[in-house]
């Protein structure tokens, strides 16, 4: 299915190379309408999967930004979808094999550090697993990655720096930390969240830590951009919805794009 794949977007795009490679979360699809010289919907390309969630188009767009070849999902697929992990993580193996290099894994999440507040950018420095499976389980592929991958590293330092410093040369205050993701559909307790906060976690989600393993094993080098959509469950008094997600996405999304532009510009 991976071969299948793979052909199938080649002769759709003309063997277009791209270097790097960008999956954009809820409300930050907007950098995929703004650079796309083609367009693929998932639901053409086998092994894909059409996207069911509000504010993700389900269209991989190729194009050139700031002279890097570029793919982009517009969208992405959730384990809470119902989803195999196998299949949430596809397209990254997919990119990989298109010849992505970098990976810029971007969310939408929720503010657990008390200091954070909605519409704020976070670097993700790291991560933590609790959606209780492991996107690497199964026969390993080893034209691809180790069976035992070293995860001591997930998000490229030198690119954590990068991006913090072009935030700082952009006048966009960035927060930094580590994400934590739960399967959710459903938001996450007040409960949770405390455990959240003792364990070590700044923000959480429900998605981004399955595509970073892969990208990680594979050898591509990753950032992660967390859109601080909401106070986590217990930090804010206020109940949660993804529409406030999805607001808080947009009132973001100017700066989102210019430190993306910019990243891709540097990398």
């Amino acid at each position: 299915m991976l071969d299948k794949a793979v052909n199938y977007i080649e002769k759709k795009t003309n063997n277009f190379k791209p270097e790097i490679g960008i999956i954009l979360g809820s409300g930050l699809g907007d950098l995929a309408d703004e650079y796309c010289d083609i367009a693929i919907s998932y639901s053409e390309i086998p092994g894909f999967e059409a996207s069911t969630v509000s504010g993700h188009k389900g269209r991989l767009v190729f194009a050139e930004i700031n002279g890097k070849k570029t793919v982009m999902m517009q969208g992405r697929f959730h384990f809470y979808e119902g989803h195999s992990i196998q299949k949430v993580v596809f397209p990254v193996k997919v990119m990989k094999r298109l010849g992505v290099k970098t990976l810029i894994v971007t969310n939408a999440a929720g503010g657990v550090n008390a200091e954070f507040k909605p519409a704020d950018l976070m670097i993700i420095t790291d991560h933590i697993n609790h959606m209780g499976v492991n996107p690497l389980i199964g026969l390993n592929d080893d034209s691809m990655g180790k069976r035992f991958p070293d995860m001591s590293e997930v998000y490229t330092r030198k690119y954590v720096e990068l991006a913090e410093n072009i935030g700082k040369n952009l006048g966009i205050d960035l927060q930094k930390g580590v994400y934590m993701a739960f399967t959710g559909p459903s938001y996450e307790t007040p409960a949770e969240v405390r455990m959240a906060r003792v364990i070590g976690a700044d923000a959480v989600g429900m998605s981004t830590v399955p595509e970073a393993i892969v990208a990680s094993w594979a050898g591509m080098n990753v950032i992660g951009l967390s859109c601080i959509c909401n106070s986590a469950a217990g930090v804010s008094t206020v109940g949660l919805s993804h529409e406030d997600v999805i607001k808080a996405a947009n009132d973001a999304k100017d700066k989102f794009k210019r430190l993306v532009k910019e990243i891709i510009k540097e990398i």
